[in-house]
C-alpha cells in the first residue's frame, strides 16, 4: 500500500477512513450512504490526494486550504513546513464527534517522529480508534 498517497498532506489516514473503506465494500458503501444521504454510487472516497482534496462527504466544492497550501509550497505533508502547526490545522468543535480532523496535527507530529511508513503500520489505526472510543486517562 501507498501510505504517502493513501495520508491526506494534513495528516488523515486515508486508508483507514470509512470513506475510503466504502471504495471496496458494498455493505460500507450503504452504511455511508445511508448516514450521508449520498447516492449509493457516489458514496465513497479515493482519498484527499486522488480526489485533488476535495472530500466527497463534506460537501466541498474546492480543495480545501491544507491542500492548496501543500501544493502551492511544493511539500508533501503540513509538518516539513517552516509553518507547522498553522491555523489551517486548528482542530474545531463542531463535527468532532463524526469527523477525525481534530488528530490531524497528533498524527502528523508522529509522522514527522516516526515516519509515514512506519506510523501507518504501527500508530495510525490505534490514534483513530483512540479519537473514536478510547477514555481520558489522567
Amino acid at each position: 500500500m501507498d501510505y504517502e498517497q493513501l495520508t491526506a498532506p494534513c495528516g488523515l489516514d486515508c486508508f483507514n477512513c470509512i470513506g475510503y473503506l466504502a471504495k471496496e465494500s458494498d455493505e460500507i458503501r450503504k452504511m455511508v450512504s445511508e448516514r450521508t444521504g449520498i447516492p449509493f454510487e457516489r458514496a465513497f472516497c479515493k482519498g484527499c490526494r486522488d480526489e485533488g482534496g476535495i472530500c466527497p462527504f463534506l460537501n466541498m466544492n474546492e480543495a480545501c486550504n491544507v491542500y492548496r497550501c501543500i501544493h502551492k509550497k511544493a511539500l508533501s505533508f503540513c509538518y516539513e513546513c517552516d509553518d507547522f502547526p498553522c491555523d489551517y490545522l486548528h482542530p474545531y468543535a463542531d463535527r468532532s464527534t463524526d469527523l477525525p480532523h481534530n488528530f490531524k496535527v497528533f498524527n502528523l507530529g508522529l509522522m514527522k517522529k516516526m515516519g509515514v511508513k512506519r506510523w501507518a503500520e504501527d500508530k495510525a489505526k490505534s490514534v483513530r480508534d483512540t479519537y473514536f472510543n478510547g477514555k481520558w486517562r489522567i
